[in-house]
């Protein structure tokens, strides 16, 4: 399939406000002069497909893959020439993703851990949802890659998700204090670099002065999306993790 123009394809809305500054930071890493010099985009903004993390721990029967899938197709018929899914449980589903289309789609999971690798870190706390803790995506990533993945305790964990889901997802502010509970333990635990593994958790980096030492995956995604395309990248952005 011939594809002339470099048209980034998003399957969006998982959850909406992840995709919202998911765009902000695609247009904001992109070494742009005018607007016609910004990246052309196709958006799908489907909040309605099923929870993630809810059918991957069996809580939620109802699978995403029939509407990531769906999605996936009409973007691959319009020829993009790569796909960014702004949701890092949903990369559960890559390789199912991966061989129904043909433009390919990017992998912000294992390009967290280049980043990591690149930057000579060993050891790495990773913020995330029960799905993607359970399936192993994020950690086996970076275990592959020669980093040892610090989880959460139980306790902190419940925390992550409260983040996730009762603040970011609901429209609500992030408690900062539960924030700073995870980020403390996984510290203490010897983790040099924290990766904010979920897109919501994204929202809190982008609006409280989180400190050094954190790796977005939005950001590395973003990052991504503007290299495949052809466009320049910002030189503030040519290292991703926080130093301040």
């Amino acid at each position: 399939m011939k594809r002339e123009k470099k048209v980034l394809g998003v399957i969006g809305g998982l959850g909406p406000w992840a995709t919202a500054h998911f765009l902000e930071l695609v247009l904001g890493m992109t070494e742009a002069d005018s607007e016609q010099e910004n990246l052309d985009m196709i958006v799908y903004n489907f909040p309605s497909i099923p929870d993630r993390t809810g059918y991957i721990l069996g809580s939620n029967l109802k699978s995403p893959l029939p509407g990531l899938l769906s999605v996936a197709r009409d973007l691959d018929r319009q020829k993009v020439c790569c796909i960014a899914v702004p949701c890092i449980t949903a990369h559960f589903f890559y390789e199912d993703l991966s061989a129904a289309v043909t433009a390919p789609i990017l992998n912000a999971v294992t390009e967290t851990a280049a980043r990591l690798q690149e930057a000579g870190i060993t050891e790495a706390g990773i913020m995330a949802t029960d799905g993607t803790l359970v399936s192993g995506l994020l950690n086996g990533a970076l275990a592959r890659a020669g980093i040892h993945p610090i989880l959460p305790s139980r306790q902190r964990q419940r925390d992550v998700m409260s983040l996730i889901y009762d603040d970011i997802k609901a429209g609500k502010p992030a408690d900062m204090e539960k924030f700073h509970a995870v980020s403390g333990e996984l510290r203490d635990r010897g983790a040099q670099t924290i990766v904010l593994g979920c897109t919501e958790l994204s929202l809190i980096k982008r609006d409280e002065n989180i400190g050094p030492g954190y790796l977005d995956t939005m950001e590395v995604l973003a990052r991504s999306s503007v290299l495949e395309c052809g466009k320049a990248l910002k030189k503030e952005y040519r290292e991703l993790i926080s130093r301040s």
